[in-house]
């Protein structure tokens, strides 16, 4: 690091502080605008935000270490959720079906499902208190993947007791939290388009340096962690490496911690298998807020498609990384450890400035996660807990003085555990595969199952959770897929049985919630509130989304995949990929995109949802 790349990243940091300030007026006009944008910010800047947000440093060093270890193949594991394949589902639906409610987090949507009576209550305060629980998993996440990328730069000495990483992510959390708290959502996002064009430039410069300057051999050696904290090298070949097609086994050794994917066709059917089911229960936090601020559901469907085409962009920046950092062994001794595999490149590859630059990019991938993480689980206490039920006739200031307060104590929180966690791909796999399994069995009830009241979806999330939490003290080891069901099984038990021991949701509720969000699914008797037409212009609504949804899964992997191959120079899968994605994106215009413009009603009154 020279002073030009030090002078780069301090212009970037003031740069995207003074914008969040700049906007910090608009959020002052209440809760509303400070976590919604006052629903009239637009689609390209919510769209803009969200790539951002997904672009995480930590994701990034996970996706990039698999990449370096597996190469292509890769790619699959981070199916469960690193390739953020529930874009798909929102793209297609779940993005509007959200925005109907017109509610401000997930947690007061529980009073739009259940009611406002007691289990309409403990449905609101179940989802609050698992979404703060796990945005605080995700700050400690976020901690520890920007720590372990910051500190390799910065130079921060570790003293009072704490490392070098815990005090490099501190200092980003701080900065972070200066326009995330003064500015709420105004500040989140027009800072994230800010750092998505800085972001974007970072990619360009990093696939542009890897295929004018970096080629491998026809053979080389990568590096795998080992349980007990070491590495071992291994020997593979350029075509294995970059081919996009995984294979059925993969033969890596036991006493390795990537021994769990050796079921490697296993492991992606169940994947995907979960994916799907996730994908149809929706999602939370930050990415949900995207879709609530939206001002129609045309406008849900097109930030998603924008989203999800500048997310494609981060696989060939990953692949380049990653083919960069192997470029290292082959010239020197090979990278110990694949999750480092980013700041090393970045570190001994870069030129100077440009390397300011990247850095400075890098950076700002990091605290767009961070800022919408804070903001969107802040929400969550001064809502749905403190004004809904601690004091209901609070003043403005008295909730713009709790939405900075919360915001504060959750970061402080995740930062507290990160303490003891050892690495990022073991957060990660919690997050996604344990705790995540044990919340979104309710979460995919909720919308296709009418008979699901309050009493179930609190008592299947609850049980879900302490599952998730038993699992990672009683067998942190276990497979991924031995904790996803172990957890997920308890909460399907839990939710049926809560759900029989109390009387079904009131009808006028089920009727109310039917005619404004229209999901498919069981809904019985429930359906006929609406008249004979409406209900044959649901039928073909929903049809065309279930079909729409077949191409936008494999369209989302698709695209990934090809922006990856160039930089892999696979020309000949590409070439292949590349004709797949032209048959899944026309196929997708005609289900889906050519249908967005049309307005949907969602009341006997004539009003729509546009």
């Amino acid at each position: 690091m020279t002073i030009l790349d030090y002078s780069i990243i301090i212009t970037y940091l003031m740069g995207v502080v003074l914008v969040g300030i700049l906007v910090q007026r608009r959020a002052q006009a209440g809760i509303d605008a400070y976590f919604l944008g006052n629903r009239k910010l637009p689609w390209w800047a919510l769209g803009a935000s969200g790539m951002a947000s997904n672009l995480d440093v930590s994701g990034t060093m996970i996706n990039t270490a698999f990449i370096f270890a597996l190469g292509a193949s890769g790619f699959f594991i981070e199916l469960r959720g690193g390739v953020t394949l529930i874009m798909a589902f929102l793209m297609v639906f779940m993005g509007k079906w959200n925005r109907r409610a017109q509610v401000m987090t997930m947690a007061e949507w529980m009073h739009f499902r259940f009611g406002k009576g007691l289990q309409g209550d403990v449905a609101r305060i179940i989802a609050a208190i698992s979404s703060i629980i796990l945005t605080i998993a995700m700050i400690t996440y976020f901690a520890i993947g920007s720590g372990k990328f910051i500190g390799e730069f910065l130079g921060i000495p570790a003293f009072w007791g704490m490392s070098s990483q815990f005090w490099a992510a501190t200092l980003m959390i701080f900065l972070a939290m200066i326009y995330t708290v003064t500015s709420g959502l105004y500040g989140v996002v027009w800072t994230d388009v800010f750092q998505g064009i800085l972001i974007f430039g970072t990619i360009i410069y990093v696939c542009i340096l890897s295929l004018t300057k970096f080629s491998l051999p026809d053979s080389f050696m990568v590096s795998i962690p080992l349980r007990d904290g070491t590495f071992q090298t291994v020997q593979t070949t350029l075509r294995a490496w970059t081919s996009v097609i995984p294979k059925w086994h993969l033969n890596l050794p036991a006493e390795s911690s990537y021994s769990i994917y050796n079921l490697f066709g296993i492991a992606i059917l169940f994947y995907l298998f979960k994916v799907v089911l996730e994908g149809s229960g929706g999602t939370g936090s930050y990415m949900l807020q995207r879709y609530l601020a939206a001002r129609s559901d045309r406008e849900t469907g097109l930030l998603s498609l924008f989203w999800t085409f500048l997310l494609a962009f981060r696989w060939p920046f990953i692949a380049a990384i990653a083919i960069m950092g192997v470029s290292m062994g082959v010239h020197g001794n090979v990278i110990s450890d694949p999750e480092k595999v980013l700041p090393i490149v970045v570190n001994d590859l870069v030129p100077m400035g440009l390397k300011g630059m990247l850095i400075a990019g890098l950076m700002a991938a990091a605290m767009s996660t961070f800022d919408s993480t804070v903001n969107a689980g802040a929400a969550y206490w001064v809502k749905d807990i403190y004004q809904a039920y601690l004091k209901p006739d609070a003043s403005k200031k008295q909730l713009m003085r709790h939405s900075r307060g919360a915001s504060i104590i959750i970061v402080l929180a995740g930062l507290f555990f990160t303490v003891f966690i050892k690495n990022i791909n073991e957060i990660w796999g919690w997050i996604t595969m344990s705790i995540g399994a044990g919340l979104f069995i309710p979460l995919v009830g909720r919308w296709y199952w009418w008979r699901l009241n309050g009493w179930g979806f609190a008592i299947g999330t609850v049980v879900g959770m302490i599952a998730g939490v038993l699992q990672k003290l009683l067998f942190p080891n276990a497979p991924e897929y031995i904790s996803f069901v172990f957890a997920s099984a308890l909460s399907l038990i839990g939710m049926v049985i809560g759900t029989y021991l109390a009387p079904a949701t009131e009808k006028s509720v089920l009727e109310e919630f039917y005619k404004r969000t229209r999901p498919f699914g069981f809904w019985g008797s429930i359906k006929n509130v609406l008249p004979a037409t409406t209900q044959n212009a649901v039928n073909i609504e929903n049809k065309r989304d279930r079909i729409s949804l077949l191409f936008a899964v494999p369209w989302q992997v698709v695209l990934f995949l090809t922006m990856m191959m160039i930089i892999m120079r696979r020309w000949d899968e590409f070439a292949w990929l590349l004709t797949l994605l032209v048959f899944l994106s026309v196929g997708l215009y005609y289900s889906w995109y050519r249908h967005l413009s049309a307005k949907v009603n969602i009341n006997e009154g004539g009003s729509t949802a546009e």
